[in-house]
């Protein structure tokens, strides 16, 4: 991604956050973590969050999906002692469908990116709308897409360590590339 672009999505994130009632410092706003993924396609694919903290025991972030925009399926995996991350999504504001293994929907509500739609494998569908929470178990697939306005999600979990993460989509970079 260029500057410019991360930039842009950093300042519309803050104010999605802001309309939200989250207020963050100066410092979480001009460190909005902006992942496309290495996909070029951030409006399709891709994920806008603030990390409140992250220890070797729990973790708190703010994630924000732009309206219809998806986080790629992807599970967190053992690593060291660790049974890999624990995490609970709670919807504030919007609409999220979240994608986990079990019983698929016979249709589901999300649209799949097209480009990635082979990557796309676990369709049992649940609905987070504000007020509402779903915890999803350490090495499981999942995968997210915001509703036609957007989400904001609250995520709590055990310790955070994306960059083991492992998606389905062999693409995927999960650690931004920021050019000129």
């Amino acid at each position: 991604m260029k500057r410019d672009e991360v930039l842009a999505a950093q300042s519309r994130a803050a104010q999605v956050l802001n309309e939200a009632g989250i207020v963050l410092t100066a410092s979480e706003a001009a460190n909005i973590e902006v992942a496309d993924l290495g996909l070029n396609h951030l409006e399709v694919e891709g994920l806008e969050l603030v990390t409140y903290i992250n220890t070797s025991r729990y973790c708190a972030k703010e994630l924000v999906l732009f309206a219809r925009q998806t986080f790629p399926e992807h599970r967190h995996p053992p690593f060291g002692d660790n049974p890999g991350k624990d995490e609970t999504f709670r919807c504030l504001q919007g609409l999220v469908w979240l994608y986990v293994e079990g019983v698929a929907a016979e249709t589901i509500q999300s649209q799949v990116p097209k480009e990635s739609a082979p990557y796309y494998t676990v369709f049992h569908e649940v609905e987070l709308r504000p007020g509402e929470q779903y915890t999803i178990p350490h090495n499981t697939l999942h995968w997210f897409q915001g509703g036609p306005e957007g989400a904001v999600v609250s995520e709590f979990s055990s310790a955070s360590r994306d960059e083991f993460d492992i998606f389905t989509d062999p693409r995927i970079q999960r650690v931004a590339q920021i050019g000129d």
